[in-house]
């Protein structure tokens, strides 16, 4: 591949070097707190340095590969940029540590209090649209009230994700109880999303090790049967798998979020599964008694509908996060990943009104670089690092008051994104022309 090197000493030539590979696991459900950000070991960069090795001591809160000096250039990825033409997949010329040092310093500071206050208004909210419905009680009412209440328990689960990345405050406690609450009350298993998480975050951008819509390559492409290639492409059936991932991953993967011994999870990490597990079982069971209570219509209106909608927002935004951009965007694998390069192929984006509503979720590029910034810091992080990130940073197309815009987006894309090579490191995804021409 690439014989040059680029380091702050000029251009030289380099034998060809052996990487780490992505990282996959952890032992510890608390996030490192390196140089005060909790992002993973990370050495300062100086002046003609060696390359920085992981380790792969499973004492480590988050892993993730660290930037270097070292940056491979093969002669095509030369030859655009003599020509000035932008290339996605070249690697940045700048590193994590410059993208941290351009963020200001309070940005991250966790305040405990201001995020117990965005709980306390969100649930105010969930149980006042509530009381509203069952007042007035009309087929008017009812399906506005299913919209906003969905959008209400989207709200809750921005707030619970905050709590397994610790960028709710750092009281580990006051995390995992606040956690449970927001997670269980929408019907999802805390402990076991949050590690489940944790590994999409250490390996975004990674086709093999990444987590959440992460590609299909072309061999398991190739061996679903014709339903499942159309269930999976075609709306609205994509935008409703997210309980059956949290019972069987994704085609290619095993393991359940419900089970302490799937291969989702360390040994050490089996008692915060089962807590989950029974904290999940326990507002099941809840929901069941309230049918017996209130009759089983006016649960499906008061829970079962929201419900569902809450899971196509979780479904509409995390696909949206890593798809849909007018210019194609890489996806690695072996030694071309990276933690920086994954992080940048994820995408901003805009929602209008809804930006307050879910807690600034749509600002993620900073957040999956950085995901111990509390959600109300993320905007002021983002305007700060994106003269650092230049032409890596894909500017969100403004939303207009409710993002509709993003419909025609997620439609594009289930049209085009379908597999990736089974080879290359570096690689983009292909179309299907039978499934994209049904």
């Amino acid at each position: 591949m690439a014989t040059w090197v680029l380091s702050e000493c000029g251009i030289r030539p380099l034998p060809r070097l052996s990487y780490p590979k992505p990282i996959t696991g952890v032992s510890n459900s608390r996030f490192s707190r390196i140089n005060g950000i909790g992002i993973g070991p990370f050495k300062p960069i100086t002046k003609c340095n060696s390359i920085s090795r992981l380790g792969r001591d499973r004492n480590w809160g988050l892993k993730v590969s660290a930037p270097v000096t070292l940056q491979f250039i093969d002669d095509n990825e030369s030859d655009k940029e003599l020509n000035n033409e932008f290339n996605p997949g070249a690697p940045p010329p700048f590193t994590l540590a410059d993208i941290r040092a351009a963020i200001p310093k309070h940005c991250w500071v966790k305040d405990p209090w201001r995020s117990m206050s965005y709980v306390l208004r969100d649930v105010a909210v969930v149980f006042g649209l509530a009381a509203v419905a069952v007042y007035f009680n009309n087929m008017v009412v009812w399906p506005l009230y299913w919209i906003a209440q969905s959008t209400m328990f989207w709200a809750l689960f921005v707030l619970g994700h905050d709590c397994g990345h610790g960028s709710f405050s750092n009281n580990a406690k006051l995390n995992s109880v606040a956690g449970h609450l927001l997670h269980s009350s929408i019907l999802v298993p805390y402990h076991g999303w949050r590690i489940s998480h944790r590994t999409h975050h250490q390996n975004h951008g990674h086709i093999e090790n990444d987590e959440s819509w992460h590609p299909l390559s072309e061999k398991i492409y190739r061996s679903l049967d014709n339903a499942t290639r159309i269930l999976r492409f075609s709306l609205p059936f994509p935008m409703l798998a997210y309980p059956f991932y949290l019972w069987s991953r994704s085609p290619g993967k095993k393991g359940s979020h419900f089970d302490p011994s799937s291969d989702l999870f360390l040994p050490n990490e089996k008692k915060d599964i089962i807590t989950s597990t029974v904290c999940w079982t326990a507002m099941a069971a809840l929901l069941v008694g309230l049918n017996f209570i209130m009759g089983p219509l006016q649960m499906l209106k008061l829970y079962g509908i929201p419900y569902w909608g809450f899971v196509v927002w979780l479904d509409l935004v995390t696909y949206l996060h890593h798809h849909g951009h007018e210019d194609k965007l890489p996806w690695y694998r072996g030694k071309e990943w990276s933690y920086l390069r994954g992080g940048l192929t994820t995408l901003d984006r805009d929602y209008g009104w809804i930006n307050n509503i879910h807690h600034d979720i749509g600002t993620h590029v900073i957040h999956h670089l950085f995901p111990q910034i509390p959600h109300y810091n993320l905007v002021e992080a983002t305007e700060a690092a994106k003269p650092v990130f230049g032409k890596y940073y894909k500017e969100p197309k403004k939303s207009w008051p409710l993002p509709f815009h993003l419909l025609g987006v997620l439609v594009k894309s289930l049209k085009k994104d379908h597999y990736v090579s089974d080879e290359g490191e570096i690689v983009y995804y292909q179309t299907d022309a039978k499934l994209a021409g049904k």
